[in-house]
């Protein structure tokens, strides 16, 4: 019976990257691709793989499972992504994230903060290849979504070269086909989150060499892309794309997605039907007791470049955080800007 799991979520691996001219997903973010930040930008791109925050396995396990992982069924692909270094632990956990209905099932082996160091996980785990493929066995044994990997190329004073291809090479036989690779080191002394981002090099080459040398391997670079011509230029001899801040704070480029990396012939989302279906989110978010600023602090990057698009930030960000802001506060940021085609624009004078 085993046996026949593991081969159904390896078709379905398969399947997740294959059926795709190529992967592009938008990246997990601490305190920001929480379930608002995922629903709006599903309403900019159908397609495009979307990921949880990271998780840990402990508070999967103990804590409020609801708040943690819940999630709108308009989400999918959705992925979650868990922190952890127990196989134990990560195979309760991961089951009970299939059985919420996430798509994929990622293990968090890159992050660089304090946090996840002094829980020996995350970029540590680099350090470790057979614990996380330990881990990614156990994964797998516990159900039947694919089991996915984001790492670094090494940390410290590793050796790219040689570390990423043993990680690599230990983990994949645990039964993990895709790895989502940020193309830079992890500095766990000396560097903060936000430094080990932009201080350590980023070397798309070695990612490169990675996919060549495995090419039986899905590999998804990440790290340091900042448009769809440079997500597809670099990752054009990989498997797909994840992009993370310039997703976050450029939320419209996500618009482009569909067509350009999965090759829809539909007609792509338009920002006009993206705002009116946040306002109906909106509504329904204060309906439950909800926050405004739970959900309009992830929409702050529209418009970039368009003129009003300053007093539409100006308006949110002073007025949605305030007790008591309704809707009329999202919908009169909206009014700044009025209709041009599928484009907002400032209304005439």
């Amino acid at each position: 019976m085993r046996a026949l799991g593991s081969c159904f979520q390896s078709l379905r691996t398969t399947l997740l990257i294959k059926n795709n001219d190529k992967l592009f997903a938008v990246a997990p973010m601490m305190e920001w691709t929480d379930r608002h930040c995922r629903f709006f930008h599903r309403q900019l791109t159908r397609r495009a793989l979307l990921y949880t925050e990271m998780v840990t396995a402990g508070a999967v396990i103990h804590g409020d499972r609801e708040r943690l992982l819940g999630f709108s069924p308009e989400e999918h692909p959705v992925a979650l992504q868990l922190g952890g270094s127990d196989p134990r632990q990560l195979a309760e956990a991961a089951r009970i994230g299939a059985d919420f209905g996430y798509d994929e099932i990622n293990l968090n082996c890159g992050c660089p903060s304090p946090r996840v160091q002094t829980g020996a996980f995350g970029a540590c785990l680099m350090t470790e290849p057979e614990r996380v493929a330990d881990c990614v066995a156990a994964m797998r044994a516990a159900q039947s979504a694919p089991v996915t990997v984001k790492c670094r190329i090494g940390v410290d004073d590793q050796d790219g070269e040689e570390t990423l291809d043993r990680f690599a090479d230990a983990v994949s036989r645990a039964g993990c086909a895709v790895f989502i690779v940020h193309a830079r080191k992890a500095w766990l002394n000396g560097l903060s989150p936000k430094e080990n981002r932009e201080v350590p090099p980023l070397d798309y080459a070695r990612v490169q060499r990675l996919k060549a040398s495995r090419p039986g391997l899905a590999v998804i670079l990440n790290g340091g892309l900042k448009t769809l011509d440079e997500a597809a230029r670099e990752s054009a001899a990989l498997d797909g794309a994840m992009v993370g801040r310039a997703a976050y704070q450029n939320p419209e480029m996500l618009l482009g997605v569909d067509a350009r990396f999965y090759g829809d012939a539909r007609k792509a989302p338009s920002l006009d039907a993206a705002c009116e279906a946040m306002v109906r989110y909106c509504e329904g978010v204060l309906r439950q007791g909800g926050k405004l600023s739970a959900v309009t602090r992830h929409m702050l990057g529209l418009f970039q470049g368009a003129p009003g698009a300053r007093a539409y930030r100006r308006l949110l960000s002073e007025e949605a955080p305030r007790p008591g802001a309704g809707i009329d506060t999202l919908t009169r940021a909206f009014s700044l800007v009025s209709r041009t085609g599928d484009r907002l624009a400032p209304k005439a004078a």
